[in-house]
């Protein structure tokens, strides 16, 4: 039987625990309830207007929301980068789905505020068929109200682990989107709407597929 993207999720995530030294799993779980408990980057929700859109694709050329809606429903969903192995499993499982948003005349777009190179990265290493987008210095996220910074002690943490995140992002701002992933109707109002500040948590793609074949109704 196939594993949910969730129970992938959550195998990875014990895996990785058990890796983990102790101090550093408590740092993460510490940041991740903190943000929780703020007030910073709770998304846009069910009935609000989503923001138009144009970010660039691994080779440049600009794919803008309003065009893509022309053709039906749209999914946006927003991921951390290619750095992260959650956002890895997340990608994938959509790309698992992507016949049957097409079916139901839906498309999908995934925007992370890396760099192109870092896009096309993820792209080719899951062959994505989907729009891969850069939102540089998180402007379009921030719109989605979905952009926090880490807190000092997690940068720290993860300089130690090696993570150089601004590389990717080709800033110095250690800024994120919350992962979240919206259904977007043709009249740019938003259908669906999964925000969570626990960056292990993914919106399931067989809820994905049950909005868009409501909306087909």
């Amino acid at each position: 039987m196939t594993k949910s993207l969730a129970e992938e999720l959550l195998a990875y995530n014990q895996a990785a625990i058990q890796r983990m030294p102790e101090e550093r799993r408590k740092l993460i779980v510490q940041a991740t309830e903190e943000l929780a408990q703020s007030s910073i980057a709770k998304g846009l929700t069910v009935n609000e207007i989503a923001p138009d859109f144009s970010l660039p694709n691994p080779t440049g050329k600009s794919v803008r929301l309003a065009e893509v809606l022309k053709k039906g429903p749209v999914v946006v969903t927003f991921y951390r980068g290619s750095w992260c192995p959650y956002c890895n499993l997340q990608l994938r499982a959509y790309q698992e789905i992507l016949n049957q948003i097409h079916q139901f005349g839906a498309d999908l777009v995934a925007i992370s505020p890396q760099t192109p190179d870092h896009s096309m990265t993820i792209q080719e290493k899951h062959d994505l068929k989907f729009h891969v987008l850069s939102d540089i210095a998180n402007k379009i996220a921030n719109e989605y109200k979905l952009v926090f910074t880490l807190p000092d002690y997690l940068i720290e943490n993860y300089k130690q682990m090696g993570l150089d995140i601004p590389s990717h992002n080709g800033d110095h701002t250690w800024s994120l989107p919350i992962p979240a992933t919206y259904v977007i109707g043709t009249d740019r109002r938003i259908r669906y709407a999964f925000v969570n500040p626990d960056y292990t948590k993914r919106a399931e793609p067989d809820e994905i597929l049950a909005i868009l074949k409501e909306m087909t109704k």
